[in-house]
């Protein structure tokens, strides 16, 4: 079901590609990480340099999928937004719903790294407000780099979720129903993270939303936006066409608690149902027992296979393993953590996922590192229309 491959490219750029496929499928999903090479001991290059190598591999790439209309969306990931946002909106890269966020890279000491989801075999269409396709009857709807710079982080977070629902009301489809998956990404998450609770919950509230129900698979990470007075970024993904019964919450309770009992309003993971395959979006996962206190405080060794092993946990409750991983992102709080945890995950389970490593605090300061990823897994399943 899936190829697994890391290719260098000519221009100096890593690719690392999770395909899944079935046998006379028409819809391939594609996650990619690109990372351009920086080798030590040479001076740096620029960043329109960098820009330029990961332009020609991700070029290379679509030029060898023999498609240039797939990509659904990309996220960029960079060490200096305010500089270097502007070059990546003048390259002109797809056609896509695309992210940027300010989360250095911490491999090969690049400037930036970019995470790319295609879907090989169907026509990407923008309505200006969403990137989606439609096959089967359903639409998958992304949309990305949603801010505001007016109000702080608990209002901007109650508004950004208050208008991307008013936008999926309009496609006809409701936020409560059909949205899979958000990220916010949190300018200063020490300060301003308690406002996105404060902002998410509010919100939820006001559409029924409550611990009685469901929430939402979330991250809420470290991360910032071009505009200084943007505190909180928004990207989501919803799908309309879904099913009752269709997604399935993960938790995982002998690892990890409800997050409502500790005033967080996200679920831990959901799996989506479909004919021929089961989606599993693991939300940030960190070093948390089930009764919600943070293990091994001030140990990153510790803390990187607790966390593995609630992930682990997560997959497990979804009838998912870790070789079903097709893309997952590491967020470290020290950038000197970085080889200690390279190594550990080097040498796991987690080994031949699609992966970045990235500089974004997790939201308690005595969590040192998180971890998210998306797995999908072949499956049979009559009651539900295929991919």
């Amino acid at each position: 079901m899936y190829t697994q491959e890391t290719k260098y490219e000519p221009s100096h750029t890593i690719r690392q590609s999770n395909l899944f496929a079935i046998d006379n499928d028409k819809v391939i999903e594609v996650h990619s990480i690109f990372t351009v090479v920086q080798n030590n001991g040479h001076e740096t290059d620029s960043f329109e340099e960098q820009l330029n190598r990961l332009k020609a591999a991700y070029s290379s790439w679509c030029t060898e999928k023999k498609s240039t209309n797939s990509t659904l969306f990309i996220r960029f990931f960079v060490s200096d937004i305010a500089n270097q946002a502007s070059f990546i909106q003048s390259k002109d890269f797809a056609n896509c719903a695309i992210s940027i966020v300010q989360q250095p890279p911490l491999a090969y000491h690049t400037k930036v790294s970019m995470w790319c989801y295609d879907i090989i075999g169907q026509n990407i269409v923008s309505d200006g407000v969403f990137h989606f396709f439609q096959n089967n009857g359903y639409t998958h709807y992304w949309t990305a780099n949603r801010c505001l710079t007016e109000g702080d982080s608990a209002f901007q977070t109650h508004r950004l979720l208050e208008t991307y629902e008013e936008d999926l009301t309009k496609a006809d489809i409701q936020f409560a129903d059909n949205c899979i998956r958000t990220w916010f990404f949190v300018q200063n998450v020490d300060v301003n993270y308690q406002g996105v609770v404060k902002g998410r919950k509010e919100n939820f509230e006001t559409i029924g939303l409550t611990q009685d129900t469901h929430y939402i698979a979330s991250t809420g990470i470290e991360g910032r936006t071009v505009q200084p007075s943007s505190y909180v970024l928004l990207d989501a993904y919803a799908v309309k066409g879904l099913q009752k019964g269709q997604q399935q919450y993960l938790y995982a309770k002998e690892h990890l608690n409800p997050t409502y009992e500790y005033g967080v309003t996200f679920e831990r993971g959901v799996k989506v149902m479909y004919g021929d395959r089961d989606h599993l979006y693991i939300s940030g996962t960190a070093s948390i027992n089930n009764k919600g206190e943070v293990m091994y405080v001030g140990n990153i060794k510790k803390q990187t296979f607790r966390m593995l092993e609630n992930v682990e946990a997560l997959l497990h409750e979804g009838e998912a393993e870790v070789s079903d991983i097709a893309i997952c992102i590491i967020y470290l709080r020290d950038m000197a953590d970085y080889q200690t945890v390279k190594k550990i995950i080097d040498e796991s389970a987690f080994k031949t996922c699609a992966k970045t490593f990235v500089l974004a605090p997790v939201c308690r300061p005595t969590w040192l590192i998180e971890m998210e990823c998306i797995a999908i897994r072949a499956n049979k399943n009559e009651k539900y229309k295929n991919f």
